[in-house]
């Protein structure tokens, strides 16, 4: 009976974003060192965390050219101690929290990547920009003068249901919002290119709506 070589499904989800120009962002949370190594052994260098203690512990363990990526809620008292070690914030959502992190920024001498993560699930559980929102704040406020805040794209994240078509809608609403907040916001902005969405479940939906970053963990760590 032939025996089948198994597929390593950090090479299988891989192939899937060469296919569309995407980049793959491994979830570490809740992962041990030795567990993010045998991805890191693999070439992955982009890896994503929850919660700001456990991004700087394992930044201070890992090898320093892992770009690290806050993917979870980023309380302003919080700010102070991530910027030295996030290559990018993925969820700034709010006017209070722009203005902090470019605060602290500048007062690091430093240039901070974020995203501005937008709301499009249902749960009320998920944070985010509601989109009419950001657009009165991006009219009103003098988000240009915070110039230690480089914005590069969105971030969302669908409703966990098992309607993949509804899912399929948010995505391509990140994806409509993106394309407007680059017309009328960012338009010279070179940096503005990323629209991280989907995950384990939904990673292959986000790819054909338009996401160039996706978010896998649970695929990656079996």
């Amino acid at each position: 009976m032939p025996i089948f070589p198994e597929i390593n499904p950090h090479t299988l989800i891989l192939k899937e974003c060469e296919k569309y120009g995407a980049e793959l962002l491994a979830v570490s949370k809740t992962r041990k060192e030795k567990q993010i190594m045998e991805l890191y052994n693999q070439g992955q260098r982009i890896f994503g965390e929850n919660r700001v203690h456990e991004l700087i512990i394992k930044a201070s363990l890992l090898p320093t050219d892992i770009e690290w990526h806050l993917i979870g809620h980023l309380q302003t008292n919080k700010v102070k101690s991530i910027i030295s070690f996030a290559g990018c914030i993925q969820s700034l959502d709010s006017w209070k929290l722009w203005q902090k992190i470019n605060s602290e920024a500048l007062e690091a001498e430093k240039k901070v990547s974020c995203l501005l993560q937008i709301k499009i699930a249902e749960e009320e559980s998920k944070h985010g920009w509601d989109f009419k929102e950001l657009m009165t704040t991006l009219r009103n406020e003098k988000f240009g003068e915070l110039t230690n805040v480089s914005i590069e794209g969105v971030m969302g994240m669908a409703s966990l249901t098992k309607d993949l078509e509804h899912v399929r809608k948010e995505f391509r609403q990140l994806h409509d919002y993106f394309q407007d907040l680059k017309k009328q916001y960012f338009k010279e902005a070179s940096e503005f290119r990323t629209i991280s969405m989907g995950m384990s479940g939904d990673y292959k939906i986000a790819l054909e709506e338009g996401s160039n970053m996706i978010r896998i963990g649970s695929l990656l760590f079996t």
